[in-house]
């Protein structure tokens, strides 16, 4: 179980989150064409899951439009957003910002994802939506950078993330 917090409140995940050196669990995701997005479709890539509560917060939004802007720029890097919302709220919010270069996905059919990767928010005012948080996966499908947002209302640390695909760190 982990701890985050939503405007002071403490919310409990299901599960841990994986942490750099673990292998990530494998998921099945729904793009917000309806097409599956699962984690063998990037071979040889790494994979940045930006994990969120929903689109429909400024934060949220903010972190989808950061990646697509500089993370999904990066050499052999797929970008994927993942929430818990439906993929026409994703398709919608996409075109209306213009948003191309990562893959919005929700977890909607697989509540697993939440679970398996330890952030379903179990209590709290969010229960059973997803907590914030940024994991890069190696092309082996390793965890090399984990970053649990502990207040949910704050972006991740983007600059973290973004040393650690530039291979700063």
């Amino acid at each position: 179980m982990e701890t985050v917090f939503f405007k002071g409140t403490p919310c409990h995940t299901y599960g841990t989150v994986p942490v750099a050196g673990d292998k990530a669990p494998c998921y099945d995701l729904v793009s917000k064409d309806l097409a599956e997005v699962r984690c063998n479709d990037f071979p040889g890539k790494r994979v940045v899951l930006n994990v969120f509560p929903s689109l429909d917060t400024p934060v949220c939004a903010a972190s989808v439009r950061r990646f697509n802007q500089e993370a999904a720029s990066l050499a052999d890097t797929v970008v994927i957003c993942v929430s818990m919302d439906l993929p026409f709220a994703m398709a919608r919010f996409c075109s209306a910002n213009n948003i191309e270069n990562v893959i919005a996905a929700s977890a909607f059919r697989s509540p697993m994802f939440g679970q398996k990767y330890g952030l379903q928010m179990v209590d709290g005012p969010l229960a059973g939506l997803l907590a914030r948080a940024v994991i890069i996966l190696d092309p082996d499908r390793n965890v090399i950078y984990r970053d649990l947002v502990e207040e949910i209302t704050h972006e991740p640390d983007y600059e973290g993330a973004l040393s650690v695909l530039k291979g700063e760190n």
